[in-house]
């Protein structure tokens, strides 16, 4: 009688040991499954939002990173580049952004929901091609009252710092704005778009 019950105890505890051992295993046989099932950076960079972190760009500054296949510029501005803005209305072909190039958070002066961070796709909105950001103090040919901007130089089309585009270009809009969102004050997500701007 004793041993029936010996017996079943260890019986229970064999059973009880090989669920635990068991359950451990498939947990650690499970995780490269679900590891597996994450997008590849590949798939990531082709349509997946992208955070980024802004906190090491300086004023003057633009950091490019890729967003479904696309280069996406930032842009830290100083605060003469944001002064220099509004001295560049007449000069430009949709100064208020009236073409819908932007999101509606971003349809505002400076481009951008905060005004230092400059957030635009770097393609031509003429043939695509990839413009040149040039300081207002780089080496330029664009007279004495550039004030930096981006220039194509495959057909000469010109951009503001608010990614606008200059009067008599090829280029028809101005660059576009992706959809953005801060995280927080150093932190940047492109491909989600705000509803409050910033978080808190």
């Amino acid at each position: 009688m004793t041993e029936d019950i010996d017996d079943k105890s260890k019986r229970r505890f064999l059973i009880a040991a090989t669920t635990v051992v068991g359950g451990v295993g498939a947990g650690f046989a499970s995780v490269p499954f679900v590891l597996s099932m994450r997008p590849s950076a590949k798939t990531q960079a082709a349509g997946a939002p992208v955070e980024v972190d802004i906190s090491k760009i300086e004023d003057g500054q633009k950091l490019t990173i890729e967003w479904r296949g696309k280069p996406v510029w930032i842009v830290k501005r100083t605060a003469k580049n944001l002064d220099d803005l509004p001295s560049l209305r007449n000069k430009l072909s949709d100064p208020d952004s009236a073409v819908e190039q932007q999101p509606s958070y971003a349809k505002n002066s400076a481009r951008s929901i905060k005004p230092e961070y400059l957030v635009v796709i770097g393609i031509c909105t003429h043939l695509g091609c990839s413009p040149s950001y040039v300081k207002e103090d780089d080496p330029h040919d664009f007279g004495n009252e550039w004030k930096g901007g981006f220039f194509c130089p495959c057909h000469g089309s010109l951009f503001d710092l608010a990614g606008r585009v200059y009067q008599g270009v090829p280029a028809p809009t101005n660059l576009v704005v992706p959809p953005h969102a801060y995280l927080s004050n150093t932190r940047i997500v492109v491909g989600v778009d705000s509803q409050e701007g910033v978080a808190s």
